[in-house]
């Protein structure tokens, strides 16, 4: 086997972070809560975050029925997040909140803690204030995969992960429904709570 450096040609189509919390109140019921946040260092549409929050996936509308929103300092790019990728990811396959969510303009966003013990993103908007945090965290490890096998069928997805055993999930102060529960990734049985650090997303 060769050892050698090598240089991929493809587009690197974003970089950056992409932890989630795919919340379930019973292990065979529906996704309550879905989180997806996004801290993007690198992309078409330059940098940015973009938080996409569903606390009522199933249903087809925003505020003020609904915290369906998505929380972002570049517009642009959280757009072309939700539609060319976010709506691929599998636990919001038939999320027809996103069909109505709001997009919410970000004012604020800090990550604090580590990979270690606890980690944590705060992040603010109009009339918005959010907290995660993912605790109970596992070993890291690398997944690498090719277009046939990632959630887009386009990329190949390289990213570290770090599964979550706990979680608390906050908007305006008011906790979010569901907890982590267990799915099928890469062969192996995972967290549906996670980091994803040193995401990159390469379209061939």
């Amino acid at each position: 086997m060769s050892d050698a450096a090598s240089i991929h040609r493809d587009t690197v189509d974003w970089s950056g972070e992409n932890p989630g919390m795919y919340l379930k109140e019973k292990d065979d019921g529906p996704f309550v809560t879905l989180v997806s946040f996004f801290r993007v260092v690198l992309s078409p549409y330059g940098r940015g975050h973009a938080l996409v929050l569903l606390e009522a996936p199933l249903l087809d509308t925003s505020l003020p029925e609904a915290w369906n929103v998505c929380v972002t300092d570049n517009d642009a790019l959280a757009r072309w997040l939700v539609t060319d990728f976010v709506t691929h990811f599998g636990a919001f396959s038939g999320a027809t909140a996103l069909r109505s969510m709001r997009y919410v303009p970000l004012t604020g966003s800090e990550a604090s803690g580590d990979q270690r013990d606890s980690y944590m993103e705060w992040v603010k908007g109009d009339d918005i204030e959010v907290t995660l945090a993912w605790r109970e965290l596992g070993e890291p490890f690398m997944v690498t995969l090719p277009p046939r096998q990632s959630p887009t069928g386009r990329h190949d997805l390289s990213s570290v992960f770090v599964e979550a055993g706990g979680i608390s999930a906050h908007v305006n102060g008011r906790e979010l429904r569901g907890r982590p529960t267990v799915r099928d990734f890469v062969g192996r049985r995972s967290s549906t709570a996670f980091l994803a650090f040193s995401e990159t997303w390469i379209r061939g």
